[in-house]
């Protein structure tokens, strides 16, 4: 067998990347309009607006109570993280959440499933681990193990979404690294979780670890196992179940 050319690895990585908006355009439109309203919140408005802002798209249980769908919906248009400040630990969160959760494993779950099924995902790991996470704060304050004012907390981004869709991509990995992957999934949330008085972390690692369960639990399901079929392809039958598509 020939060995292969050390050009090889950068060739297809610009075939990739030339290739990205005919394989993902939906995503490719909700990345730059993530980066506009992040751009907009950190340099278009002042501080005092820009909190007022993020303060009515948070998913808090205040603003569940009294604007439920616009807080849902309007979290999810912002990434709370940081593109400049590369040594904090805000630019790793963003490196998983918005570089591997949305533009790679959302671009892909695109591609293989198709939009509708890709935004079903990640819209309803958001919501979902959204509503279950507030249940278990609504539980947790009634016990005393979080404060009161975690009712009000700026709580908003993309990051339930990008974890189910993370833990869904896991078919889209080899046979040997579905598990190290799926201990990374569950891994790097708790790896910076805090603690208060009772036996729960802080309610976003929960939320994080809800929303890869979520992601988990439709391994199961036959839709998000079989490719979509394209015009002339293969049937879902022609390839391994859970088989990772060719580019």
């Amino acid at each position: 067998m020939n060995a292969q050319s050390p050009s090889g690895a950068p060739d297809r990585a610009l075939r990739a990347l030339w290739g990205y908006p005919r394989r993902a355009p939906l995503t490719l439109a909700y990345v730059c309009l993530l980066l506009v309203t992040h751009a907009w919140i950190g340099y278009g408005l002042s501080a005092e607006r820009a909190a007022d802002v993020l303060d009515r798209v948070s998913t808090n249980l205040d603003n569940l109570q009294d604007h439920p769908l616009s807080a849902l919906l309007g979290s999810v248009l912002f990434f709370d993280g940081t593109l400049t400040d590369v040594a904090s630990t805000g630019f790793v969160g963003t490196l998983i959440t918005l570089g591997l959760g949305v533009c790679c494993f959302l671009a892909r779950a695109e591609h293989r499933w198709g939009a509708a099924r890709a935004v079903a995902v990640f819209l309803g790991g958001h919501v979902a681990a959204t509503l279950l996470t507030a249940g278990v704060i609504a539980f947790a304050l009634r016990q005393g193990w979080y404060p009161e004012s975690v009712r009000q907390d700026v709580d908003f981004g993309v990051s339930y979404g990008a974890q189910t869709v993370l833990a869904v991509g896991t078919l889209a990995l080899p046979r040997w690294g579905r598990l190290p992957w799926a201990v990374f999934v569950l891994g790097w949330p708790v790896g910076g979780a805090e603690w208060a008085a009772g036996p729960l972390p802080d309610f976003t690692t929960v939320g994080h670890l809800v929303a890869a369960a979520l992601g988990f639990g439709l391994l199961g399901v036959p839709a998000f196992r079989r490719q979509r079929v394209r015009a002339g392809g293969p049937s879902p039958g022609a390839r391994e179940v859970g088989a990772v598509p060719r580019p």
